[in-house]
């Protein structure tokens, strides 16, 4: 069993940056492909990014392409989603996760372990 934590939310003016976290239980997860996504209030859940277990290629939604980097560190467990020109739109709550099979997927079926999401407010 692997347990994500995400941190680094918080409320931000637009045109801000935030940077999230996300720390892994178990090492295991250097083998796993991860994803960040996001769920906005009254909408469903959606891909925002993914990174290949080596960080070699990564995956964003056209969304934030350009605005947000995916990158990991395996010696620490840990994912980030450093989030740059934040638009009130960005506002969600989001979620890290980890694909056992490695798969860089925009697909949430293929995600196997969840965290608890942190929000993050754009205000206008």
């Amino acid at each position: 069993q692997v347990q994500l934590v995400e941190s680094g939310g918080g409320l931000v003016q637009a045109g801000g940056s935030l940077r999230l976290s996300c720390a892994a239980s178990r090492r295991a997860i250097g083998t796993y492909a991860m994803g960040w996504f996001r769920q906005a209030p009254g909408k469903e859940r959606e891909f925002v990014s993914a990174i290949s277990w080596s960080g070699a290629a990564t995956y964003y939604a056209d969304s934030v392409k350009g605005r947000f980097t995916i990158s990991r560190d395996n010696a620490k467990n840990m994912v980030y989603l450093q989030m740059n020109g934040l638009k009130p739109e960005d506002t969600a709550v989001y979620y890290c996760a980890a694909d056992r099979q490695s798969i860089l997927t925009s697909r949430e079926e293929s995600y196997d372990y969840w965290g608890q999401g942190t929000q993050v407010t754009v205000a206008s």
